[in-house]
């Protein structure tokens, strides 16, 4: 009779669907129609789970739960007794009967809730609900679970363990004696080993929410001593640890299934433990800071460790390292930040998974580049970089923000970090959120732009510190105008006050050359031959000096002798000191030809590649020279 009535009901929702696109105006018809029909489905439903129920109860269900152990509950029961498998004769019948039935009024259901979505949003929307009958199912499983778990609870790990235990044992009978009753009731996209590990994941969040949780979080507000709180920090770590493995190991189960995607965010939330964080964001935000402290102390014991600043990462261990030539703690770092990024990955909601990284991961980053500045900084207040050791320090802080830089990078390009910047969250639901939208060059944008500050700012520095030994040693050098006029010293090829300047220039760039990483040195000591250029330019072709012929050939020699260091690094080094190039071209020119053609003003400069100076600045060097 129920079947026949479930059947009259459809013809009914298949008329009134056909009326509601052919005559949209008739909607007050359509709306009385639908109302007689909803009173006949408020009657139906309660009266089919009724029904429903008390056949579960004939069968027997929920199984006994009191022969399990604590030993038990990692291993599959070889001789379960499933009281689905074990119905017979009528009794079968009229559970199948009783399901589909079920079944067959929530599809009639969705139906009209589909069209009636339809017609007053603009757009077919169909919200995913829970099957039923295996609701039915799970709730006196749940029920009678809750004795045990009572007992359990300073041991989530029995928790865990039976809910999967349960889920793991019955689940082959949904495949093969109720799936096809769901197909019979034409529920499209429904399986029900996947509802049956849905309902359990939902009944165990259920219970973390009442009962687990509001205890952890109150050992944590009420342990003032440091010893107490760092138990209970201990206890909350653990209990995620279970969560993201149970999580695990029921995916694995639904994964069977072919309709299922656990890609998707919807999805992922009804098989989840972790979804309990979706509606408890501050418990989010408390796991986040906890895992942060924790990161954060045992990273504090690696950094302390002067070995892992000068012991290099081995190719072997990571790749590309060689190019980057990173200290150890490099690699320690990674490998913290690491298992945030993975644990976030368990976090079933993308605005999240975003959150929890922004709390947790993000600072760890920080704290990294915090200790990259300070080795930096009492390198410098200390010898004021002097010290052959204190540019090594420096070298190698740079090496490790590098490539901390380019792995950040690297990651920026992977799908998980681009989904971050798409802002899929709805900041109304979750307060607070709005805080977290992602900046469009990723969700570690914000860090890798200060590490690329550091590195630039202390490359910067090491050229800076160079050039201001260079500078010093070239005083007496730079003060000696009368050199350029007095004739040329036949036993030195390079002037006696510039020997030991260029010597200091070459040992100190040697020694960064040896320790920082090739691109960021390259960097380096091309900042360093412009500064350069432009000291000795200033200094000396527009300080006024005047210039014999031999005091051209000894300017040239010295330059020589310069290039000759930056000669390792290229193969055309004058090209680095333009000014200076351009100048002693101008000097080593004849008198007619600079005077007739620095008369014809840029075009002359041109023709003849002097494209640095200005006209001006050419003409001072033109008027330096003296002829004899």
């Amino acid at each position: 009779m129920r079947l026949h009535a479930i059947k009259t009901l459809k013809t009914t929702e298949e008329i009134l669907s056909s009326v509601a696109k052919r005559h949209p105006r008739w909607a007050r018809l359509v709306s009385a129609v639908d109302h007689r029909v909803d009173r006949a489905l408020a009657m139906m439903r309660p009266q089919a789970i009724a029904d429903y129920r008390a056949l579960l109860s004939s069968l027997r269900w929920p199984p006994q739960l009191s022969t399990l152990t604590s030993a038990s509950l990692d291993s599959k029961s070889e001789n379960v007794q499933n009281p689905l498998f074990n119905m017979e004769g009528s009794l079968k019948s009229q559970y199948c009967g009783s399901f589909h039935a079920l079944c067959s009024l929530q599809g009639l259901q969705l139906q009209r809730k589909s069209r009636q979505l339809g017609i007053h949003k603009g757009e077919n929307v169909l919200f995913h609900q829970p099957l039923w009958a295996i609701e039915e199912l799970v709730n006196p499983l749940t029920v009678a679970s809750q004795r045990h778990f009572t007992k359990w609870s300073e041991k989530p790990e029995f928790i865990f363990a039976l809910v999967y235990k349960i889920t793991r044992d019955y689940v082959d009978s949904m495949d093969e004696l109720l799936q096809p009753l769901v197909d019979e009731a034409k529920l499209a996209g429904y399986s029900c080993r996947e509802e049956w590990v849905s309902a359990m994941v939902s009944s165990l969040s259920l219970y973390l929410v009442k009962e687990i949780f509001p205890i952890y979080v109150g050992q944590l507000d009420e342990a003032n001593e440091t010893d107490l709180r760092s138990e209970a920090k201990v206890s909350w770590l653990h209990l995620i640890d279970l969560m993201i493995s149970f999580d695990k190991r029921v995916q694995s189960l639904v994964s069977q299934s072919g309709i299922l995607s656990l890609q998707e965010d919807g999805n992922l939330l009804r098989i989840s433990s972790l979804s309990v964080f979706c509606d408890r964001p501050d418990w989010l935000d408390l796991w986040a800071e906890i895992e942060l402290d924790e990161r954060l102390v045992k990273f504090k014991e690696e950094i302390d460790n002067d070995r892992n600043w000068t012991a290099k990462v081995q190719d072997e261990l990571i790749s590309s390292s060689n190019v980057y030539r990173p200290p150890i703690i490099s690699s320690i770092f990674l490998q913290h930040l690491s298992s945030i990024i993975e644990r976030s990955k368990s976090v079933p909601a993308l605005y999240l998974r975003a959150r929890f990284l922004r709390l947790a991961a993000s600072p760890t980053i920080h704290k990294f580049l915090d200790c990259l500045l300070l080795r930096c900084q009492d390198a410098d207040g200390l010898t004021a970089l002097t010290e052959n050791n204190d540019l090594i320090k420096v070298s190698n802080s740079i090496n490790a923000g590098h490539y901390i830089e380019s792995v950040l990078e690297e990651w920026s390009e992977d799908v998980f970090f681009l989904e971050m910047g798409t802002g899929q969250h709805d900041p109304q639901e979750v307060p607070g959120l709005e805080n977290f939208t992602e900046p469009s060059e990723g969700i570690f944008g914000e860090e890798f732009e200060k590490l690329e500050k550091f590195r630039l700012e202390w490359i910067n520095k090491l050229s800076v510190v160079i050039l201001r030994g260079f500078d010093a040693r070239i005083r007496e050098y730079i003060k000696n105008r009368k050199q350029w006029q007095e004739k040329k010293d036949k036993e030195w090829t390079v002037s006696r006050a510039l020997v030991g300047a260029l010597d200091y220039l070459q040992v100190k760039t040697s020694i960064i050359e040896e320790n920082l990483n090739k691109a960021d040195f390259t960097a380096m000591w091309r900042t360093l031959a412009s500064e350069i250029d432009k000291l000795f330019f200033n200094s000396i072709l527009m300080a006024n000096v005047k210039f014999t012929n031999d005091g051209v050939e000894r300017l040239k020699e010295d330059m020589e002798v310069l290039y000759g260091v930056f000669r390792t690094w290229c193969v055309r080094p004058e090209g680095f000191f333009p000014k200076l190039s351009e100048g002693l071209t101008l000097l080593k020119m004849e008198e007619k030809q600079v005077k007739d053609g620095l008369s014809r003003g840029d075009k002359w400069l041109r023709e003849n590649r002097i494209r640095y100076l200005s006209e001006a600045e050419a003409k001072k060097v033109a008027k330096s020279r003296v002829f004899s």
